[in-house]
């Protein structure tokens, strides 16, 4: 029973940590390939205290400066992108840089009009920071039809289904007091819902018309080759480009933040499982040393140390440990390829059809360690008490 309860221990915590781990890696790509890995806006001046060390020296290692992000004066938007773009393709780390205007507007359907914001890009550095061009829905449009259109736009599924638009349909949309007639070209789905509701994606140049931006930027969107090293890019970024410069990490600290508190206590609950395996483990191997106490005399008359009957307890435990971690690998592997096909439908912070499950060694060897933890002690507390009989006590009856 110890045995299949340490399977499904293992088995179970591989499952568990390959779902949790799965979902928040959907998550994550959801976003890194809506939002980009960092965002640069908003020029920022520091407000600096100095003061002087020596009330008449005028040593500037006398002074002693402070800055405090909190008390920044930020001025919106990206004054001169060009020159920021320029700046940021020399970084090594930086896979591409798309300069975004965006502004709010009132999409007028035939049958309804509904609150929006438009996003006017470059549609080919656009596609190096985003996924964009594989976001493309069902319907008959195509970014092709975007590219080729200078009035087209790519519009959300939800917010396209709000409006009920169909491609080739006309989308007036109102901002700075004027009005404009825009051709639908494709309809997306990045799969968050508060996104694919309200962003319309149109060219750089129809943009700043519309909203009357001739000049600057919203902000920057900025991919990576590697996506971990987002909060140390973003600090070397602000600090040479004197700009607001935030990684995905720090942007979705919440949602990251949710995801691993389910991590652990998925894993708190499933180890439950492994430690009431090694209690029963404990309880058989404590009832064994107490009724076989004459066989251990036997043993120690034969010429058996101490240390070889503490050894035939550990063996029996890493005998179980070995089995149960076998089986708990193989079973983990099973239920989750299983689990992986299982259709689910679900629409929210990101949208899914079947169970993410992520594959990670790590999974094993945490579920491996927490199993050997639990069984190895579970086995060293009775092989003392073994190790411990003498065989003249036995024999006297006086053994504890």
């Amino acid at each position: 029973m110890s045995l299949t309860g340490i399977i499904f221990g293992i088995g179970f915590f591989i499952v568990t940590q390959a779902q949790t781990s799965g979902f928040e890696q959907f998550f994550i790509k959801t976003i890194l390939g809506t939002n980009g890995a960092i965002r640069i806006e908003d020029k920022f001046q520091d407000t600096i205290f100095a003061m002087q060390a020596d009330g008449h020296s005028k040593d500037a290692s006398k002074f002693e400066l402070a800055s405090d992000r909190s008390a920044r004066k930020y001025i919106e938007g990206v004054e001169d992108p060009a020159l920021l773009i320029e700046a940021v393709r020399k970084f090594r780390n930086v896979a591409g840089v798309s300069m975004v205007v965006r502004g709010s507007v009132v999409a007028d359907s035939s049958f309804k009009n509904e609150s929006a914001q438009v996003y006017g890009i470059k549609l080919e550095d656009h596609l190096l920071v985003s996924d964009l061009g594989a976001q493309i829905v069902g319907g008959g449009g195509t970014i092709e039809d975007f590219r080729a259109s200078p009035q087209g736009l790519l519009v959300g599924k939800v917010l396209a289904e709000r409006l009920q638009l169909s491609i080739g349909d006309t989308l007036i949309l109102r901002a700075a007091d004027q009005q404009r007639r825009y051709k639908v070209s494709a309809f997306y789905e990045t799969g968050v819902r508060d996104i694919d509701q309200v962003r319309i994606y149109m060219h750089l140049g129809e943009a700043r018309s519309l909203l009357k931006k001739t000049t600057g930027a919203s902000f920057l969107q900025v991919s990576l080759f590697d996506r971990d090293r987002a909060p140390q890019d973003a600090a070397q970024l602000e600090e040479v480009l004197r700009h607001g410069a935030q990684g995905w990490q720090d942007r979705e600290k919440t949602w990251l933040d949710v995801f691993k508190a389910l991590r652990v206590s998925s894993a708190l609950t499933v180890s439950t499982i492994i430690l009431i395996s090694g209690l029963g483990m404990f309880n058989t191997l404590a009832m064994i040393v107490i009724e076989k106490t004459k066989e251990i005399a036997i043993l120690r008359s034969m010429g058996y140390t101490r240390k070889d009957i503490s050894h035939i307890f550990l063996w029996l435990g890493s005998i179980v440990l070995v089995i149960g971690t076998v089986g708990g690998w193989g079973m983990g592997a099973g239920v989750t390829y299983a689990v992986s096909k299982f259709p689910i439908r679900i629409r929210g912070i990101f949208t899914a059809d079947n169970f993410q499950v992520y594959w990670s060694i790590w999974h094993y060897v945490v579920a491996t360690v927490t199993a050997a933890v639990v069984v190895m002690t579970a086995a060293w507390i009775p092989s003392r008490r073994a190790a411990r009989l003498e065989p003249g006590d036995i024999v006297r009856g006086t053994s504890q």
